[in-house]
C-alpha cells in the first residue's frame, strides 16, 4: 500500500482524503476553495488537529491562487482576512485551527502594510506561509515520534517489548506524515520494541476502528482493537506499559482537550499504575489558557448516536429521551502521569504531579508574552 497522506497539495490544487469513507473506500475531494475546506473541516472529513489547521490554509492559499485577480492590496488582504475568519467557525475546539488563523492574518497585516506590498507579492507570501505549515506539520510529526517513542524505551527499565494503548485516530490521517501518539507507536514498531497496541473503538465516529486500525493494517503493526469500555478490564487484566493519547488544546496547566473518552482512558491508567501520555506539538499549546475550564467543548449532532453509518436510526424516539453528544473531554494534568511529548521534547511531571509548560516553553524560546 502506498504511503497513506490526508491532504495530497501542490500550488493551484489540493485533495483531502475523504476519512468517513475509510476502510472501505479511499477517495479524494478537490478542495480548492474555502468553503469547500470549511465543509470537509466540518463535517469531519477530514480531521486531526493538525491537518485541520493546514487544510484551512491551504484550502485559501489555492483559492486565493486560482482565483483571486484583484490588484488592490487593501481588498486582498480584506479578503484573506474575512476568508480566515470564515474559516475559524469551523471546528471551536482545535486551537491548531486558530492558532494558524491567528498568525495568518497578522502575516497578512504585516505586509500589506509594507512599502511596496502589492497584491500579487501579498497573495505570493500568503501561500508559500501557508505551505511551510504543511513542511512544519511533517518534521514536527517526525519529531514527537522520535521523542515519545526513545522516552518510553527508556522508561521500560525491566526489558522486553512496550504494549501501549491508544485513542482516536492520531497518525498519518490526522496531521500529513507519521502522526503525533500513533507516530510514537510507528517509531516503537520501526525500532523494533513494540509488543501491541492496543486503539479503542472511539464513538460515535469509531476513529479508532475505521481508522486507527486501518494504518496498523497498513503498516503490519500488530494491533488489537478493544472497544472504549473495555479500557479498565484491559489495564486489569494486560499488563500495560503506557496509554498515549493526543490533543486539540493544551492549556498552560497541562490541562488537555481530546477526543471524548481520554478523560476516562487517564482515570483508569492512573488507578492501574499506567503512565500516561499526551502526544502533540507545541502549536497546540493555546499559551491564552491558564486551565481546562476555559476550552470551548464542541457538541455534536445527536444523529451521530441515534443514527448508524448508513444513517438508519437505531434509538428508539421519545419525549422524554434526550442525547448528548460532546466531541471532546477535558483530561486535568494530574493524569497526565507521564507527561507531554512534543516536537521539541518530552514536558514531564514534577514530583508533586504538576505540569509547568511555560517553564518548558520559557527553556526552548517560544513562550509568548
Amino acid at each position: 500500500m502506498t504511503e497513506l497522506r490526508s491532504i495530497k497539495y501542490s500550488r493551484g490544487s489540493m485533495e483531502v482524503l475523504d476519512q468517513k469513507k475509510l476502510p472501505l473506500v479511499t477517495h479524494y475531494d478537490v478542495t480548492n476553495t474555502a468553503e469547500k475546506a470549511w465543509d470537509a473541516i466540518r463535517e469531519m472529513r477530514i480531521r486531526g488537529a493538525p491537518a485541520i489547521a493546514i487544510c484551512a490554509a491551504l484550502g485559501l492559499a489555492v483559492e486565493v491562487h486560482n482565483d483571486m485577480k484583484s490588484e488592490d492590496v487593501k481588498e486582498t488582504a480584506d479578503f484573506l482576512k474575512t476568508k480566515l475568519a470564515y474559516l475559524s467557525t469551523s471546528r471551536p475546539t482545535a486551537v491548531n485551527l486558530h492558532n494558524a488563523v491567528r498568525d495568518l492574518t497578522a502575516l497578512v497585516d504585516s505586509e500589506s502594510a509594507k512599502e511596496g506590498t502589492t497584491a500579487s507579492s501579498l497573495r505570493e507570501k500568503y501561500c508559500l506561509a501557508a505551505e511551510q505549515m504543511l513542511s512544519d506539520d511533517e518534521r514536527d510529526c517526525r519529531n514527537i515520534s522520535e521523542f515519545g517513542s526513545s522516552h518510553i524505551i527508556s522508561k521500560k527499565t525491566c526489558g522486553g517489548n512496550i504494549k501501549i494503548a491508544t485513542i482516536c485516530n492520531t497518525g498519518a490521517l490526522a496531521c500529513t506524515r507519521y502522526g503525533t501518539a500513533l507516530g510514537v507507536i510507528r517509531f516503537l514498531h520501526k525500532k523494533e520494541r513494540l509488543e501491541r497496541v492496543y486503539p479503542l473503538e472511539t464513538r460515535p465516529y469509531n476513529q479508532g476502528s475505521r481508522l486507527t486500525a486501518f494504518e496498523c493494517v497498513a503498516e503490519n503493526i500488530p494491533a488489537t482493537l478493544v472497544v472504549d469500555s473495555a479500557i479498565g478490564y484491559l489495564m486489569q487484566t494486560q499488563k500495560l506499559d503506557a496509554c498515549i493519547a493526543g490533543a486539540d488544546r493544551v492549556c498552560m496547566n497541562g490541562d488537555t482537550a481530546n477526543k471524548i473518552g481520554t478523560y476516562n482512558m487517564a482515570v483508569s491508567a492512573k488507578y492501574h499504575g499506567v503512565p500516561f501520555y499526551i502526544a502533540a506539538p507545541v502549536t497546540t499549546i493555546d499559551q491564552k489558557l491558564a486551565d481546562g475550564s476555559g476550552i470551548p467543548v464542541e457538541e455534536r449532532s445527536p444523529q451521530e448516536i441515534t443514527h448508524n453509518s448508513s444513517g438508519v436510526q437505531c434509538v428508539a424516539e421519545g419525549d422524554n429521551l434526550s442525547v448528548w453528544n460532546p466531541s471532546f473531554d477535558v483530561t486535568p494534568a494530574s493524569l497526565i502521569t507521564g507527561g507531554i511529548i512534543t516536537d521539541v521534547g518530552v514536558i514531564t511531571p514534577s514530583a508533586d504531579g504538576t505540569i509547568d509548560v511555560a517553564a518548558f516553553l520559557k527553556k526552548h524560546d517560544i513562550l509568548k508574552a
